[in-house]
């Protein structure tokens, strides 16, 4: 069991050598859906809590969810952007966990134009993603998952489909408080692309710990991201986030996203730049026996904030 643990290491830490170029399609892959995740500053995959939407961020955290959850989820975007999530898991056997998940993003009613800007018609476009994960715990410590998906894309006549896989690692010393986990996501490529004209997936490798301070309702965690891709120093690929855990069943959280901070920095006319809070997240959630509702607000896009709701249920 310790060869294969130590193999998906290797896997991992090789592919940090692979995958610089930025330039992606289905970059809406990238959106975060978990609220919990988006209060924390957007990226996370180490919380093990009871969470289905966390197993979007990470498929090895799926089986600390209860069985049988379902998880619905919103979150506005851009103006005239609607997206939505689902997903649903159960306990195989002592050690696994299996789900299904799939999520939605439509920008609604686009104007087509000519090259000289005169309105021709209209058109929408959307994003869909479907998919099934596995989590299984390799030892006591160590949980492994993977998530096998189909995206698909549509932008007025034309479309495109992909297929891609997860994977993730976890390492959670509940005793101590410790969480440790990797993650590879968006692993693959497309199956057919618009006119032919091939892209890569938005391959995001990830690693992150977390850390409860004994006898304290204080939670820190960090995540690096995007560790394929060094346009940015190493500090700009750092997220933070802290929960403070009120009770069993409330929660509030605030993170700092640094990278996002730097790319949604806009100059003004006097040359000075600001992200204009861009980089700051919040949120908090009610957490009951069958019942978790979960609420974050964040600048996702420079056009708007966004809103998240995730709204779990224990069937």
């Amino acid at each position: 069991m310790k060869k294969v643990v130590f193999t998906a290491l290797l896997l991992l830490s090789c592919l940090l050598l692979w995958g610089q170029d930025s330039q992606t399609a289905f970059n809406f892959l990238r959106l975060p859906v978990s609220a919990h995740v988006v209060a924390l500053g957007g990226e996370n995959i180490t919380i093990p809590d009871d969470d289905g939407t966390l197993l979007f961020h990470n498929p090895a955290l799926i089986g600390h969810a209860a069985d049988g959850s379902l998880s619905l989820g919103m979150m506005t975007y851009m103006q005239g952007t609607v997206t939505a999530s689902a997903a649903y898991q159960r306990y195989a056997g002592e050690r696994g966990t299996w789900a299904v998940q799939g999520r939605f993003v439509n920008y609604g009613e686009l104007k087509e134009t000519t090259y000289d800007y005169q309105q021709t018609g209209t058109f929408s476009a959307k994003d869909i993603a479907v998919g099934g994960s596995f989590s299984y715990d390799l030892t006591n410590r160590i949980s492994g998952g993977i998530t096998a998906k189909l995206v698909t894309s549509y932008i007025g006549q034309y479309s495109s489909l992909a297929a891609a896989v997860d994977l993730g690692l976890n390492y959670l010393d509940a005793d101590g408080g410790w969480s440790v986990s990797a993650v590879a996501r968006n692993l693959g490529g497309q199956l057919s692309a618009y006119e032919d004209e091939f892209e890569r997936m938005p391959l995001d490798l990830q690693v992150g710990v977390s850390k409860r301070l004994v006898g304290s309702p204080l939670r820190f965690s960090a995540t690096l991201v995007r560790l394929n891709d060094w346009q940015y120093g190493l500090g700009k690929h750092l997220v933070v986030g802290a929960d403070l855990l009120l009770s069993d069943q409330f929660y509030l959280a605030f993170g700092y996203n640094a990278l996002r901070a730097t790319q949604m920095k806009i100059t003004a006319a006097d040359d000075s730049e600001s992200a204009h809070g861009a980089a700051l997240s919040l949120g908090g959630g009610i957490q009951l026996e069958r019942l978790k509702l979960h609420v974050a607000y964040a600048k996702l896009h420079v056009s708007s904030p966004s809103l998240i709701v995730n709204f779990s249920y224990t069937l």
